[in-house]
């Protein structure tokens, strides 16, 4: 088994430290003087940026209970900060008093926060009036607006965005020095301590950004493109404003809303919304309303969040008109997902009434009764989605799995093994299509129906399905990341494989979890009690329960309780040790001179946050620089993964050939790894497969898993973050250093391999113990 690793390196289930996505959060100073404000800015920034959601920090001193909830009706992810006179009291003891003066020494409190890497402070006298995608993206320096009237090489504190390496004691105690010292401009605290300290040193931002009402004196118009609004001076427009200047208050008034207009306001925007901030302002609204629209979008946005039983309640709650077809969908979409099969029968057969969702309720239809087992019926719905629109990819889908002739058994039930698997589609993702084959090779050369029965995770693991399964010897689960909450959603269990506690609790034969994986991303939990009883059984009922990586097996192991805890073992992925167990397998005598890259898009705001742009100009560059290498060459596992292909083409002239792995064969997917001399993959299996078959890979990591895996073979330095700062120099030092002695690195994988191996071994003889094969 692996060695752990060092106490030195972040632990293992920080997904955060593996991924290093970044954490974004705004900042704001309040106090009651100038809440009024604050709850306009909050609004003001969600109605211009309804796709963004970030956290807000919120520094105070003296908010009242009753103003802490304002704020909190505002934004879904509010964190508050109570600091006190520490700081500032130190640098001049007669200024306390002072707002601006307390305000200012709060602000420069922003620098001592350390859960985040980016941060943006905004002043609670600004509104939002455009795009802040820019800021958001940001990802070096300290960035503000030069001031206006004071020379280009002076800030205005109003709005900063401030990155990791600001946010560190070291800046702090300059801050700190130039404060105790007094060496700065006493009217401007905050911008005198600033500017003192940076000299000059600060990235320039557009005005817009941090657009001072001073520029409009004579009641001139806000520009058009302005961001930000900023009413500096003493005049708020709370307060009663200021004359000259009537048509810069009249954008903030625009945002000036009671509770309900606001919410209402926000639900009304079109494309883009978060889903966050839909289901904070619209459960709210659609309880003070019953506003059957708004109840479909929230309970949309609860889906997207895995929350399928808040979307069920939450339209349950209100009338649906029978010819309202688009609810009766979506609270179909929610129920089939909670296991309520009947009653979404009937919300989705309603939804058929109306042709520009029919196509979508008939696909669905088309899943659960594909999902009863019934082929039959499946066809028959999925035929009529293609119906109602030819270009329905999920009715054509479910069409071809229905029409599917399920292959003849050839073997005697007393010597099968049943294997409850995902059994991935044509076209569909190159890695789950390879998994199950590459599990039964684990227990024997036979992969066929003469030692197999197979069981399809996603479909209703129902009485006849366990007779079937208790007529066998045994019964292996495995592999891949069954144990995620959303690929296809269940209330029996909630995780992949759709069984009901009662069922499960009656197999009679050995179970043996084999390589799985705990796949939830950087930012997507597991929010129902349902998964963590139906794991405990399912550890509880297992004579084998076997975890592809560590990660997984802590992750795990915290959802259990102690008495389990020695059942839960490793058992690496069976597709690193590849070259073990393909009968005859021969390494390739000579390997084309190409590199394999591999990008993922399933999930991709969970994968790349605010940083897509950024990660794609960096591929543009590494492209072009491993084209001095090698050939480079995508290398696409699902149709999506070309989108890497023409978004390089499309936004920086790089082209490169795109192959279409998803139409490989297992043999296929095999032979062009093992061909290539590295892959520099997204994907697990992008990862996992070319190393069982002896290629060198490195890591594009968007998922804990990758690090996990890296972890385990103790070469995390094979793994590079899509956030990292300088990823197309990494991937090329990186690629430059595996290719210069390319035998000494092929050495390294069979090497680590080995490794797997002997743990796969010895795993094998406990199973052959268990299984009495």
């Amino acid at each position: 088994m692996t060695t752990a690793p060092p106490a030195t390196q972040a632990p293992v289930t920080d997904a955060h430290a593996l991924t290093g996505k970044r954490r974004i959060a705004f900042a704001s100073y309040v106090d009651e003087n100038y809440l009024p404000g604050f709850l306009t800015l909050l609004r003001s920034l969600a109605l211009s940026n309804p796709g963004v959601c970030e956290d807000f920090v919120v520094l105070y001193d003296d908010l009242r209970p009753g103003s802490i909830a304002q704020i909190r009706a505002l934004h879904p992810r509010i964190v508050l900060k109570r600091v006190g006179d520490t700081h500032y009291d130190s640098y001049k003891k007669g200024d306390q008093d002072n707002y601006l003066v307390r305000k200012a020494y709060f602000i420069l409190d922003v620098f001592r926060i350390r859960e985040y890497d980016t941060i943006i402070t905004l002043d609670t006298d600004m509104v939002v009036l455009g795009d802040l995608s820019e800021l958001l993206e940001l990802r070096e320096g300290l960035a503000a607006v030069p001031q206006f009237f004071y020379g280009q090489h002076k800030l205005n504190s109003g709005l900063l965005v401030i990155q990791r390496e600001y946010l560190s004691d070291a800046f702090c105690a300059r801050l700190d020095k130039c404060g105790r010292s007094g060496d700065y401009e006493l009217d401007k605290h905050d911008q005198g301590i600033l500017n003192a300290v940076l000299d000059g040193d600060f990235v320039r931002l557009d005005p817009r950004y941090n657009f001072v009402k001073r520029r409009l004196s004579g009641d001139l118009p806000v520009p058009d493109d302005t961001a930000i609004l900023h009413f500096t001076g003493r005049h708020k427009p709370w307060q009663g404003g200021e004359a000259g200047y009537t048509q810069a208050e009249d954008r903030w008034r625009e945002f000036e809303l009671p509770d309900a207009e606001f919410q209402a306001a926000y639900l009304e925007k079109q494309g883009g919304l978060h889903h966050e901030l839909v289901v904070h302002f619209g459960t709210p609204h659609v309880k003070r309303t019953g506003d059957v629209e708004a109840a479909r979008k929230v309970a949309a946005a609860h889906i997207a969040n895995g929350d399928y039983q808040d979307a069920v309640d939450l339209l349950s709650g209100v009338r649906i008109p029978l010819d309202e077809a688009w609810p009766h969908e979506v609270l179909g979409h929610a129920l089939m997902s909670v296991s309520r099969y009947e009653e979404a029968k009937a919300r989705l057969l309603l939804a058929t009434a109306a042709p520009n969702r029919a196509a979508t309720a008939y696909a669905r239809l088309a899943q659960m009764a594909w999902v009863h087992g019934d082929n039959t019926e499946a066809l028959r719905y999925a035929t009529a989605g293609i119906t109602v629109d030819p270009t329905h990819r999920p009715s054509r889908l479910w069409a071809q799995r229905a029409a599917a002739v399920p292959s003849q058994e050839r073997g005697s039930a007393e010597d099968q093994l049943a294997h409850v698997a995902f059994y991935m589609d044509r076209q569909g993702n190159a890695g789950d299509k390879l998994l199950p084959e590459t599990v039964r090779l684990a227990f024997g050369p036979d992969t066929t129906s003469r030692r197999w029965h197979s069981v399809h995770a996603h479909r209703l693991f129902d009485e006849a399905a366990l007779e079937r399964v208790n007529a066998r010897r045994g019964l292996v689960i495995g592999g891949g990341g069954l144990f995620i909450p959303d690929t296809m959603p269940n209330g029996n269990s909630a995780w992949q494989w759709n069984v009901p506690d009662a069922l499960l609790n009656r197999i009679d034969v050995p179970i043996a979890v084999f390589a799985v994986g705990f796949n939830a991303f950087d930012g997507q939990s597991y929010r129902a009690n349902r998964f963590r009883e139906s794991l405990l059984q399912l550890v509880d009922r297992s004579a084998f329960f076997g975890l592809r990586n560590h990660g997984s097996i802590e992750k795990v192991r915290a959802m259990l309780p102690a008495r389990l805890h020695d059942k839960v073992r490793f058992q690496p992925c069976p597709t690193t040790v590849m070259r073990q167990l393909v009968d005859g397998w021969q390494d390739p005598a000579q390997r084309e001179n190409t590199i394999l890259i591999n990008a993922a898009y399933d999930r991709a705001g969970l994968r790349f946050g605010h940083d897509y742009g950024y990660f794609l100009a960096q591929m543009a560059q590494a492209v072009r620089d491993l084209g001095q290498l090698a050939e480079v060459h995508c290398v696409a596992h699902s149709l999506d993964d070309e989108k890497i292909a023409f978004d390089l083409r499309r936004e920086h002239g790089v082209s490169m050939p795109v192959i279409p792995m998803y139409d490989f064969e297992n043999d296929q997917i095999r032979e062009l790894y093992a061909r290539t001399k590295l892959v520099i993959g997204m994907r697990g299996h992008a990862g996992m497969i070319p190393f069982g078959v002896g290629t060198p890979i490195i890591s594009l990591i968007s998922h804990p898993k990758m690090a996990y895996f890296l972890r385990d073979i103790e070469r995390p330095e094979w793994g590079v973050s899509v956030h990292d700062r300088h990823l197309a120099a990494r991937l090329f030092e990186r690629a430059r250093d595996l290719l210069a002695d390319h035998a000494k690195t092929v050495a390294d994988v069979h090497g680590r391999q080995q490794e797997l191996w002997k743990v796969t071994e010895a795993n094998a003889a406990d199973l052959r113990v268990i299984l009495g094969s």
